[in-house]
Parts: structure tokens; sequence; C-alpha cells
């Protein structure tokens, strides 16, 4: 007996032992069968599909789901095109706070389009007294006022207000953690947000520190939804580098560093797991902080590394003696190189074959990184929706020889590099039907092309955030592919990816997401 099964349906599986099918059977939770393997089974329920097209459920291998909720909650001055407007949001969320003192958070912050970055002096001509926060799209920057600067220590830079990396992690930590309950309201909105596009499972990208923790205690909050029955969609929380600690473990453990009990990569469920350990070593190219090895085109800075060279080195050495599964964040292609190189020295040391060690955007790769990618079995988690949007820009930063070498795929793939797609969601769009089309184009949302000898088969960019996404977050046994066994996670589609011209693949519409082999909800306005 099934408890549900799909039919009249084109089922793309994933599963090369049986690429193609029309029926499905779920029971449990779980798919049972293919085609004539359930097709005369009794059910408790058949959906007719009419020949829409399944897919296994998206997976978003780095996402910030707190982050996601708490920005479509906050004012936004988004789109950035005035000062004076800008200004403007500022003082009417400044003007609603109950008191003086009081913490003013702003979203939606891009420097871009207007051409310079707000002072702290412009911001307190409109902030009330209140402590005015104001987040850069890019999750590696911020502005602030006075009241915010008064606070901080006199060796943290900043230029006018304006405050980068780990000036910008100074001032977060000024302020008091957001309860457990505001931030799982806000995760349980972006992960029915995510659902809504097909997304059925998710990493979060770094919790309880790094630049973007809300709380020492923020696992809690994932757990709260989980026992109250709100965790809508599968969740592996990735912790933060700085969260690990020096413990007296038995010298035989050969472990510097680790999170309290020892906790660390695989624990938990199928719901709700300890993922990789991130370990941030650059910025980011929004911010003009991604550490380059040679400067920005029309620039003289290189950008920035998160800390020491050899601090980072050593972290990410000591993640992997704790038997983590690292996920390196490197944008730049000097980060890169110390992201390689400390893997290599950490696998020289202790060898671990399956470590599974992934490189967080691999934003610019250089052609002499790639087999280094591959010799180390290293997964690129890249976010191809940052050149859909930002390409124009990026490319222009990066000149004519190196524009080709951001966010890559043809070069990943023909190396034998696992190619795993993600979104790193709010920073831009999180749809993976648009991320993929821009794989397969190479075009940015402006028609200019990208690096297009980097564009990859439909069938290919699907993998990425499917049967790839799954192995970059060790689900491959139980996701990533509609196969018997497996979690009944899938994605109903209005079009085949496949057989629609590339300019449509961004806009088929979602017509169900099931996880569970349950039908799920979207997110409600907030």
């Amino acid at each position: 007996m099934l408890t549900t099964r799909l039919t009249n349906a084109n089922i793309l599986t994933m599963d090369p032992d049986h690429p193609l099918a029309h029926d499905l059977g779920i029971w449990r939770g779980r798919i049972v069968g293919l085609d004539d393997a359930v097709a005369s089974l009794p059910s408790d329920e058949v959906i007719d599909l009419q020949g829409a097209t399944v897919l296994p459920g998206f997976i978003d291998s780095h996402v910030h789901l707190a982050w996601t909720g708490l920005k479509a909650s906050a004012p936004s001055v988004a789109p950035c095109e005035r000062v004076e407007d800008v200004l403007a949001v500022v003082e009417e969320a400044a003007s609603r706070k109950g008191a003086p003192g009081d913490w003013v958070d702003i979203g939606g912050y891009d420097q871009r389009a207007l051409g310079r970055h707000l002072t702290a002096a412009e911001l307190d001509q409109v902030s009330y007294g209140r402590k005015v926060f104001m987040m850069h799209d890019s999750g590696h920057a911020c502005v602030v006022n006075s009241a915010v600067l008064d606070l901080l220590p006199a060796d943290v830079p900043h230029r006018e207000g304006f405050l980068a990396e780990g000036a910008m992690a100074a001032a977060r930590r000024l302020r008091l953690p957001y309860s457990q309950e505001e931030l799982a309201d806000a995760i349980e909105y972006a992960a029915r947000t995510c659902l809504a596009e097909g997304v059925t499972a998710c990493a979060e990208a770094g919790i309880g520190g790094g630049l973007l923790g809300h709380s020492p205690i923020e696992a809690g909050a994932y757990q709260l939804l989980r026992d109250q029955g709100r965790l809508p969609l599968r969740v592996q929380l990735m912790a933060a580098a700085d969260a690990l600690r020096p413990l007296a473990a038995h010298e035989a453990d050969g472990v510097p560093r680790a999170l309290d009990l020892g906790l660390r990569t695989g624990f938990g469920d199928d719901w709700l797991s300890v993922g990789a350990l991130k370990i941030y070593t650059d910025g980011g190219m929004m911010a003009r902080t991604a550490a380059l090895t040679t400067p920005y085109a029309g620039m003289e800075h290189t950008g920035q590394l998160q800390d020491d060279p050899e601090r980072l080195a050593d972290t990410i050495v000591d993640g992997h003696l704790a038997g983590w599964q690292l996920a390196v964040h490197a944008i730049g292609d000097r980060a890169a190189d110390l992201a390689l190189d400390a893997l290599e020295r950490a696998q020289r040391i202790r060898r671990r074959p399956d470590a599974r060690h992934r490189i967080e955007h691999a934003g610019l790769i250089r052609p002499d990184q790639l087999p280094r990618f591959a010799r180390l079995d290293v997964s690129a988690v890249i976010q191809p929706n940052f050149l859909r949007y930002f390409g124009d820009d990026y490319a222009s930063i990066m000149g004519e020889e190196r524009a080709p070498w951001m966010y890559r795929g043809r070069g990943f793939l023909d190396h034998g590099i696992t190619l795993v797609g993600s979104s790193d969601r709010p920073v831009t769009d999180g749809s993976p039907l648009r991320a993929i089309q821009f794989m397969v184009e190479r075009a940015s949302s402006s028609g200019q092309a990208i690096g297009p000898d980097e564009g990859i088969a439909v069938d290919e960019a699907l993998r990425a955030y499917t049967v790839a996404g799954a192995y970059a977050c060790r689900w491959e046994d139980s996701a990533g592919s509609l196969t018997p066994g497996k979690r009944a996670d899938l994605v109903v589609l209005g079009d085949d990816p496949r057989r629609v011209s590339s300019s449509r693949i961004g806009d088929i519409h979602v017509v169900a997401t099931f996880v569970d082999g349950r039908k799920t909800e979207g997110a409600k306005p907030l």
C-alpha cells in the first residue's frame, strides 16, 4: 500500500540506472519504486501530474536563512540610487524606534549606484540618537553612525563610518544576540521562501560566530523550530570556525581545537544536522575585499585576507585534524591559493581520503589552480546568480583577462572537480532555475556574455543542484536523485528545463515542492 503515487509525469530522476520515469511511488516519506514497480499498487492518494516535469528537490548548498528572514523584515534602502532617498529611509526607521540608544537595522545597502559610501556624519543627521547599522548587501561590510563608532575600540579601522570584514564583526559584537524566538521566525520565513523555489534542503553557511552569526546559541533556534514542527525543509548547519576552542582532549585523538563535547560534521539526523566548519579567508567582490593576486582593474588595491595568513592556515589544518569537513570561504584567487596550500598541508599531516572539503564561492580561479582543486578532491560551491545579477560590475573590476575565470563551470567539470550550485541567499536572488539558466548561457541580466566558454549543458547544471549538492553535504545516500529508498523530496515544474529555450529556464513555474512526500507551503508575507 502506497501513501502517494505520482502518475502521468515526466520524471527526471538524475539516476543513471533509471533516468526517466512516468510513475513514482511514495511510502512513509520514502521513494519505494518507479513505473511498473508501483503502477498497479494500491495507494491512499494518486496525483495525476498531466505531463508536468518532476526533479529531485533542489539543494542549496550555501545559504543564510536567519539573515534572509531578518533582512526581509527590516527597512530597506534598495535600490540605492540617491543619497537623499537612503537617508529618508533611515530617518523614517529611526523615528519609529522607542528610545535613544536603540539599534536601527537597515538592509539593502549597496554603494555602487551611489558612487560612494554614505558617512557616519550623514547618518548622524537623521538617526535621532539611535545606533544605526546599515548592512551592505554583500554581508562583508556595513555603514554605521557615530553612536556606534563611539563604542568601538580605537584600533578598529573604518572610513568615515564604513566598516569592512573584521571591523564589521566588531560592530556586530556590540549588540545583544537575537533571541531564539526571533531567529526561529526569521529562519522559518526564509525556509518557506526556499521551498517556493523548489529547494528542499540547504546548508546554512555559518552560525554562532564569524561575520554573520546572530547568537552564540544560534543552533538552538533551529532545534526550537524542529521541536515545534515548524522546520519545513532539511537544514545542515555550518559552525563558524571561531566557535572552536582548545580542549583538553586525549593526545591520541590529535584534536587541537573543537566545539564543546567534540561535536563535528555528521552529528544529527535527516532534518537537522551539523555540516562543515565554515572558515573565512577573504571578503567579497561587491565590497572590493576579495583577496586577489593582482589589483582590481582601475584600482590600486588587491582586497584583503580576514586574518594573518598563518593563523588562517592553522585554523584550516586544525579543523581537518579535528575531523571536520571544511567549507573554506575563498572568493579571490589569492585567498584560493591560501586555502589550497593549507588543505594540502592538512592532508599531508593526516590523510583523509573522503574529507570532502569545499571551497565556498571559488569566485576567481586561475587556470593553474584548477588542477590543484582536482588533485586535492576539493568541491567548488559556486553562486551562478552573482554573475547573472552583478556580472557587468564584476567583469569591469576583474578586467578582460580575468573575467572568464569568475564562477567557472566548464573549467571545473573538465578537470573532474565536483561543481556545486548554491545561492548565498539573501546576497542575491536564490532561484535555482535562474542560476541554472546562467550556468548554461553565461549571460548577465543585461545580456553581457561573461566567459561563454565556461557554459555547461542543462543536465550538468541540474546535477549541480541535485546530485552534486547531495554529495557536497554528505546526503548522497538519501537525496539528490529520485531513487528507490531515498527521501521523497522533489519539485514539480511547469516545463522541462532540457526542452525549453535556455532563455526560458529561469521563468519555469514551480508548480509544487514535496518534502518527505508531502506537499509544502511557501512563505507568507511578514
